[in-house]
């Protein structure tokens, strides 16, 4: 073989090596691209923050960065002292038959007047016609008419009074002394609670309970911010035949939202003082029925905890909790973002449960 055929071996072969070592890279090159699109394509799982503390609450974990992110602030709730209250159980009453009574009362002491206007009318007819008899220029005939009418004229009037003072009775026995005498002498407050100016209130405390009733009740309603100031008015006169405890009638009046056949809560003060805490409305998120708070736990840990509001409030709006709702010394909670940790508690739940799937 010359020189160059050699040398034109030798370059083909060379080539060949080369055109290789390309296509070798570029398989390689290709597949890594490949793989690193894939990954690119694989959705980012986020940190599960959501678990359960060792206590068994619900806990959510959250670095300095991701706290800073949402704004969450944590504060020791401030102590209060203020009266114990005893929870008792409110039903606004419906007052139809007060109504009917009032009307029935109204209508029997008409007769009255009726009858007395005409009583007052008859008995002189009647001196008058014996008079005239004993004169000897009346009649007994004339004596035998007026005496019919004023005799008549007479049990009328003795008819409706005892209609009145049965009527009267009634109202006792089923609105108590307070309401009873007030719908024999027609006093203003018939009126209010018959015109719905005012609402009446009956709150019958747990089985069991001594605590005197206060002058004032604090009622929850579930439209109201703040619980709203009823006044006692009288003993009731039965029990709420679910709660077999004393029973009391309050009044609301008519701009604090009650309408008949609501069912309240309501606080009664046993005039104990005790210590509470402060907890402001943005620390509170509500689940399942329930208050809860979150508790800061260490430097990422916050963990839920379900809190005893029943129905107490300040003047500003804050909720008053139990100090045992919150055990520990200087408990500190979230302030402000504890919406956010709940939002994070539930999603990080939904992701872990579609992990499973």
């Amino acid at each position: 073989m010359s020189k160059k055929a050699v040398l034109l071996a030798l370059l083909l072969m060379a080539a060949v090596a080369t055109i290789g070592t390309v296509v070798v890279k570029g398989y390689f090159k290709g597949r890594q691209e490949a793989a690193q699109e894939a990954a690119r394509g694989q959705p980012v799982k986020p940190p599960v923050r959501a678990k359960v503390s060792k206590d068994g609450d619900a806990q959510v974990s959250l670095n300095d960065t991701e706290q800073k992110r949402i704004g969450l602030k944590v504060e020791s709730p401030k102590l209060k002292r203020v009266q114990k209250n005893t929870r008792a159980y409110g039903t606004v009453l419906d007052l139809a038959n007060l109504t009917t009574l009032n009307n029935n009362m109204a209508a029997a002491q008409s007769q009255i007047d009726g009858a007395k206007a005409k009583l007052a009318a008859s008995q002189p007819a009647f001196e008058r016609a014996q008079t005239l008899l004993k004169s000897k220029t009346g009649t007994q005939v004339q004596v035998q008419i007026t005496e019919a009418a004023y005799l008549v004229d007479k049990a009328s009037v003795a008819a409706a009074e005892s209609q009145v003072r049965a009527l009267a009775a009634t109202a006792v026995q089923e609105w108590g002394a307070v309401i009873g005498k007030a719908l024999n002498e027609h006093d203003p407050l018939v009126t209010r609670l018959t015109e719905r100016r005012d609402y009446l209130l009956q709150i019958t405390l747990p089985p069991g309970s001594n605590v005197p009733a206060p002058p004032t009740a604090s009622v929850q309603l579930a439209s109201a911010a703040t619980p709203i100031e009823a006044k006692l008015l009288s003993p009731a006169t039965r029990t709420d035949p679910k709660i077999q405890g004393p029973s009391y009638f309050y009044l609301a009046s008519s701009d604090s939202g009650v309408l008949p056949g609501m069912n309240l809560l309501a606080n009664l003060a046993t005039g104990e003082k005790v210590d509470v805490y402060v907890i402001p409305p943005a620390a509170i998120v509500w689940w399942s029925g329930r208050a809860w708070v979150y508790e800061h736990a260490g430097d990422d840990d916050f963990v839920r905890r379900a809190i005893h509001l029943d129905g107490q409030s300040d003047k500003a709006g804050n909720y008053l909790a139990a100090i045992a709702d919150l055990p520990g010394n200087d408990p500190e909670i979230v302030t402000t973002g504890a919406q956010l940790l709940l939002s994070e508690e539930f999603r990080s739940q939904i992701e872990v449960g579609g992990d499973n799937d």
